[in-house]
């Protein structure tokens, strides 16, 4: 015989009722991780929305689970266990595998071209992507690379990354373009200003390069230490692009990121 909770026959399954004591000790954990440092008895109270009297045997029980702890003034924040499990969960976490679970949302959303992409031996490293029904063709697949010196994502990767990891490849493709065609020119006194610029707005653009008729913003995200584990790069048509930077692409994609970035234990500073 089913169960209450089962959905087969088209019942749907009864809301499973928790417990209210364990989520009001997860919401005090949550306002202490979210703030800034020690709180005041009251201002926690306050942000839980439990009246002081109530919220102290909560403290009393977390404190004996190392999980909240007091200082010498009186203040409550995170303890040493609170901390270990934070820690136990970052390590578990994969930027690689979270952005896999996730990138067919934001192909779906955009319409456009999805890609993923590494630092690894030999630079940017494409190492998925999610097409749409709409194939567009860039030449971009699992393996290839992106340049660093013409390319949104090549930018992204050289504004985060430690220099003596990219300057390498910089020069490597400044010799192996010198005698490129003009429309690849290469101007480093604006690369190099264009790197700066991508490092302060957080995100780059590129229209019409190195492929015309194609083009691409692409974003970094980063880990709980503030190292950029990946770039996530949204391509389509140009005239189906829109790069502004209030424009709906721009911010889908930087919602990712940030989103992806945030559960990954990365806090801006």
């Amino acid at each position: 015989m089913a169960s209450e909770d089962d959905t087969d026959g088209g019942r749907p399954a009864k809301a499973q009722r928790g417990i209210r004591s364990i989520e009001t000790a997860g919401a005090i954990l949550r306002v202490m991780g979210e703030a800034s440092g020690p709180m005041k008895l009251r201002d926690l109270a306050e942000a839980v929305e439990v009246a002081p009297a109530q919220l102290h045997p909560y403290l009393v029980s977390l404190r004996s689970l190392r999980m909240v702890e007091q200082t010498d003034s009186g203040l409550y924040g995170l303890g040493p266990f609170a901390l270990e499990l934070g820690l136990s969960r970052l390590r578990a976490q994969d930027a690689y595998h979270e952005a896999i679970l996730r990138i067919s949302g934001l192909a779906e959303e955009t319409r456009m071209m999805v890609a993923l992409t590494v630092w690894g031996l030999h630079g940017a490293t494409i190492v998925h992507v999610r097409e749409t029904i709409a194939r567009i063709h860039a030449n971009v697949r699992a393996g290839g690379g992106f340049a660093l010196t013409s390319t949104a994502t090549g930018r992204l990767f050289v504004a985060f990354l430690p220099a003596p990891m990219t300057e390498p490849l910089i020069r490597r493709e400044l010799h192996e373009r010198a005698n490129a065609e003009v429309r690849f020119a290469f101007d480093e006194v604006r690369f190099r200003a264009d790197v700066a610029r991508v490092r302060a707005k957080g995100y780059e653009t590129t229209t019409d390069l190195p492929i015309p008729g194609v083009s691409a913003v692409a974003a970094p995200v980063f880990d709980f230490s503030g190292e950029m584990k990946l770039a996530v790069t949204v391509i389509g048509p140009t005239q189906q692009i829109d790069l502004s930077a209030d424009g709906p692409l721009v911010r889908a994609t930087l919602n990712f990121t940030q989103r992806l970035s945030s559960d990954l234990g990365f806090r801006p500073c």
